[in-house]
């Protein structure tokens, strides 16, 4: 039985933060570890680039991200990882897809409706102020990175869930059009499991709200970070309530079950919460000291970095050239 192919694209917006990694990067690792499918791990730096023009800043971003993810425990032997400005077809195939997408599929896009809405809610009158043409289409580049791999699959959270439908959507109408099966019409995975991991402030965390412990902060800043965490009055031998705690919620994610039971068990019976931040300190940076050398040591050698994205490329650029003969044969007779 062939395998199936899934897809995961990951924007290079900022510097990866733990509740990146409980809410996207370790259960897509998780998932790859199966090897039970083909998978396609790409950075989307021209989706990043919608909203990031500083060249130095955008750069800096793509290396964070990749490093991260191998950081993290990606093997590019076993998943095509690639960057998106490596693969020219991805382009080709974005405006032949634009020229088969009514305008009306791209006014219903979430992220134009919420800048549309918040220009109105502002009294700017014109309501596309500050929309770039990138930003609207952007919903047409993401079905290209999808059907260009024939993927079938595409994990997404539930935020997501309409790029994956406008995609299918696409594929559908030119499948419909020329009476044969040109594209693969992909299937969301909805992630419903993964952590939402609140923020320093009890929010989510959000690089938006400044809320956020960067995954892969060094010891100290770590620690001080830690213990700059807000928490309430009671005395250090009062019990604590570990279920309205962010530091236990924190913890939870580092430690096994057993050690979250015991930790529990000390904060019920009252420990102060200075010992209670360095125990989480202990095991964080227990969890996050190996996978932060690997990153650091990407980090100040780029140039590795550079490597494996391009030997990923010379992969899926392989796969991306077929298909797109296939495409444009079907499409446009040659």
């Amino acid at each position: 039985m062939m395998k199936k192919n899934i897809l995961t694209g990951i924007k290079p917006t900022g510097t990866p933060h733990i509740g990146n990694y409980f809410g996207a990067i370790k259960p897509a690792l998780d998932m790859m570890s199966k090897g039970d499918a083909n998978y396609f791990l790409f950075v989307a730096d021209y989706h990043a680039y919608t909203s990031v023009k500083d060249p130095l800043l955008f750069q800096q971003y793509v290396h964070e991200i990749a490093a991260t993810w191998l950081a993290c425990g990606l093997d590019p032997e076993k998943v095509t990882f690639y960057a998106q400005v490596d693969i020219p077809e991805l382009f080709e195939l974005n405006w032949i897809l634009a020229c088969n997408t009514p305008k009306g599929d791209l006014n219903r896009a979430h992220a134009y409706k919420a800048l549309v809405q918040e220009n109105i809610d502002q009294g700017n009158k014109d309501p596309d102020h500050g929309v770039n043409v990138g930003l609207y289409t952007y919903p047409i580049l993401m079905a290209a990175d999808i059907l260009l791999f024939d993927s079938h699959f595409v994990p997404v959270g539930k935020d997501q869930i309409q790029h994956v439908e406008i995609a299918r959507s696409i594929a559908s109408r030119i499948n419909n059009t020329y009476k044969k099966e040109i594209f693969v019409e992909p299937k969301e995975i909805i992630q419903e499991e993964v952590a939402s991991v609140l923020g320093l402030d009890g929010r989510k965390m959000s690089k938006s709200y400044q809320n956020t412990i960067p995954l892969f902060l060094e010891e100290k800043k770590l620690q001080k970070l830690i213990n700059r965490i807000t928490t309430d009055s009671s005395g250090p031998t009062e019990p604590k309530d570990p279920d309205k705690s962010i530091i236990f919620s924190y913890y939870k994610l580092f430690a096994s079950k057993v050690e979250a039971e015991t930790f529990r068990k000390r904060l019920i019976s009252g420990i102060s919460w200075g010992e209670a931040k360095t125990v989480l300190f202990m095991a964080m940076n227990e969890k996050l000291k190996g996978p932060r050398e690997i990153y650091f040591s990407l980090m100040n050698d780029k140039g590795k970095v550079d490597k494996l994205l391009k030997e990923g490329a010379k992969k899926a650029r392989a796969i991306a050239k077929e298909n797109m003969e296939k495409f444009r044969k079907n499409l446009i007779g040659y």
